[in-house]
């Protein structure tokens, strides 16, 4: 359906060029409910962790204009028809790299394992890190666990109030301030 490993080698170098980090490259069902695919593409500023309207608008001109180069060359990416979606991950964004599991250590997590797992396959508890290859997780009902990285479908992180209290927030300077129109309008 969509070479996702060559989506990414195309979009990664893109993102970087802006400066930002690529967080995630998937083809998933639209979420316009109509029957169609979004290749989804999560990326994030490191100054913020976050993207904002206009670098997600950035971000999806160079896509765009990438994929339709590689497309005009020849290569078929992604077979039928898709919408391009790029967004920043969001405050319960999805652990894809390894830095994500250190950095968003101490928080809530729900990491569901490949069916070929065996053992427990929904897990969720506090994350404690990466050692070795293995996620460490202090889950609600086993207790401390340890979990094949290379076995993990997905995992993200649990919307708390310490994880939006974590969160860095984009730059809010001026919002409390109150613009007043002093000019009327013409009776």
């Amino acid at each position: 359906m969509a070479d996702i490993a060559r989506l990414t080698q195309l979009i990664e170098p893109e993102a970087t060029a802006l400066g930002f980090e690529l967080v995630r490259v998937a083809m998933l069902p639209s979420e316009a409910g109509d029957g169609g695919m979004a290749l989804q593409i999560m990326a994030e500023d490191p100054a913020t962790g976050q993207l904002v309207i206009d670098q997600c608008a950035a971000l999806s001109r160079r896509v765009s204009d990438v994929i339709d180069a590689a497309e005009e060359a020849g290569e078929v990416l992604i077979e039928g028809a898709y919408h391009l979606e790029v967004s920043s991950p969001g405050i319960d964004r999805p652990l894809t790299r390894e830095k994500d599991y250190a950095n968003w250590a101490s928080h809530e997590v729900r990491i569901v394992m490949d069916k070929s797992y065996d053992g427990q396959r929904v897990n969720k508890g506090v994350l404690g890190g990466l050692e070795d290859g293995m996620i460490l997780v202090a889950e609600v009902k086993a207790g401390d666990v340890r979990l094949p990285l290379d076995q993990v479908h997905t995992a993200k992180l649990v919307l708390t109030d310490a994880l939006i209290a974590a969160t860095r927030p984009l730059d809010t300077s001026g919002a409390d301030e109150l613009i007043e129109d002093t000019e009327k309008a013409d009776d």
